[in-house]
């Protein structure tokens, strides 16, 4: 693939990093990535994602933008107010870098969905707000081998883990956080519910497009087998090791492709 004079001065500042390069800014135009959600966290991963030049990204979400969504959501703006998520971030993202593909995909992330776009993608971002959700991520990702980056970010706390289904030694979400119980809708009703800083999703989602990026170029190590975490009132942050549960109900059985 060779860019043009306007596209490399485009990316010149990644050009320029050894770690990057030429080649690896080329790697990142083949590259496809699937985003789910386009709120708090999906916002800044798209637009670093289409500012880094990644070829082609897959938005999901099912919901419109909402007068609330405006204190963190950056990717949205007041005059999209009632407008499809995924519609509005996709202008964002091609007014910022037009050469990129977006697709908006305005569904619930279920596992139909999951089981058509995940297999499609070189990496996984998972922005999404609930338990339930982020579990059929994982099995989706576990069962056709996608990278999986995960963020979270509630009140002043936040979480960001690599999960790499490719790597055999690599635990899952599953492994770190156990499936919600039937019918226990609790814990997504809570966080639902729950404020939270307005700069610490864009923290959180900044730290995953660099994740992306890591993996897809090979620039860093990923932070597969961690959980990076920390709290936005003290500015701590801790890195703690997540292990492969030989009992995991997810990554521990073969599954069928």
């Amino acid at each position: 693939m060779d860019f043009s004079d306007a596209q490399l001065s485009r990316y010149s500042r990644h050009i320029l990093l050894d770690g990057i390069g030429i080649e690896g800014q080329q790697a990142l135009a083949r590259s496809r990535v699937l985003v789910i959600g386009a709120g708090g966290l999906g916002c800044p991963v798209a637009l670093y994602l289409a500012a880094s030049g990644v070829g082609c990204i897959t938005l999901v979400d099912h919901d419109t933008v909402d007068l609330t969504n405006l204190q963190r959501q950056i990717g949205h703006s007041t005059e999209r107010v009632g407008e499809l998520k995924v519609e509005s971030l996709r202008k964002a993202c091609l007014a910022l870098n037009p050469e990129v593909e977006i697709a908006a995909v305005a569904q619930r992330a279920d596992a139909a969905l999951l089981d058509e776009l995940v297999p499609k993608a070189d990496v996984v971002v998972d922005c999404t707000d609930n338990f339930r959700t982020r579990h059929a991520i994982n099995a989706a990702c576990v069962k056709h081998r996608v990278p999986l980056v995960s963020g979270a970010a509630v009140q002043m706390d936040a979480q960001l883990s690599v999960f790499d289904p490719r790597d055999p030694s690599s635990p899952c979400y599953a492994c770190a956080f156990e499936p919600l119980a039937e019918g226990d809708e609790s814990v997504d009703q809570a966080c639902a519910t729950m404020g939270v800083l307005a700069p610490l999703v864009g923290m959180v989602g900044s730290m995953q497009a660099a994740q992306v990026l890591a993996l897809i170029t090979g620039c860093a190590k990923p932070l597969v087998g961690s959980l990076l975490m920390w709290d936005a009132q003290t500015f701590e942050m801790q890195r703690m090791k997540l292990a492969k549960r030989a009992d995991c109900q997810i990554c521990a059985q073969p599954v069928a492709n």
